[in-house]
């Protein structure tokens, strides 16, 4: 069976160790799939960031014939969204957009001068050259919206979560109810995720995860699938 590989892409400020990518990482480590999914350390300058992801999803073509689902956090979603709309004609490749950033060339703008990465603690400097790359990647239309799923939440105090439920209106939708920009309770959204992959083996596992560790208190949420 050709089993999809998984690229997580971490938002701005983040890296590989953010909260979502560790979970899935561990969890799919622990089905024995931890070699499925790969999260790289991004860089600051967009246009390097988006070089080093056409890179690696290169070198896996170059070695590997399944499909490609991209997990795309924040930023990420906006970069994901990018590969899609230039590489996706021409490869099996998909997105996962979590709470995505829809217009960080705008949004980027209050961060503007000194940063701090909240996990690595390198200190770098925001620039209007960064916004003006993230500008030069905007894609303004989508030409397939059936290779997105979109995961958001209203709670979202970082996007106005509107922006992707327009943006991606065409596309499968699983809109919360609360939360926040951090995305709660991302394991319960894992077999959505894997079931759009098409990925019945992941699916299964994380229904089973999820039986075996939530109860329906934990579930206070109310997601719309649409």
């Amino acid at each position: 069976m050709n089993t999809p590989l998984y690229l997580y892409i971490h938002g701005f400020n983040s890296s590989p160790q953010s909260y979502k990518a560790r979970h899935l990482g561990n969890w799919m480590k622990e089905q024995g799939q931890g070699k499925r999914l790969l999260v790289p350390a991004l860089p600051y300058q967009p246009a390097d960031a988006i070089v080093l992801l056409e890179e690696l999803l290169a070198e896996q073509r170059r070695h590997h014939q399944q499909p490609i689902v991209l997990l795309g956090s924040s930023l990420g979603g906006y970069y994901a969204t990018y590969l899609v709309e230039t590489q996706g004609r021409e490869s099996n490749l998909s997105a996962v957009l979590i709470n995505p950033s829809v217009r960080p060339f705008e949004l980027l703008d209050v961060w503007l001068g000194e940063n701090e990465n909240i996990y690595t603690h390198e200190r770098y400097l925001l620039t209007r050259g960064h916004l003006d790359q993230l500008l030069t990647l905007n894609r303004q239309s989508l030409h397939d919206p059936s290779r997105y799923l979109l995961l958001t939440q209203t709670g979202d105090e970082v996007l106005d979560y509107r922006e992707g439920v327009e943006k991606f209106a065409q596309s499968r939708q699983v809109v919360t109810e609360g939360g926040d920009h951090g995305f709660q309770q991302f394991d319960t959204y894992w077999p959505t995720l894997f079931e759009f992959a098409n990925d019945d083996t992941l699916k299964q596992q994380a229904e089973a995860y999820l039986k075996a560790t939530t109860s329906p208190a934990d579930n206070a949420t109310n997601p719309a699938d649409k």
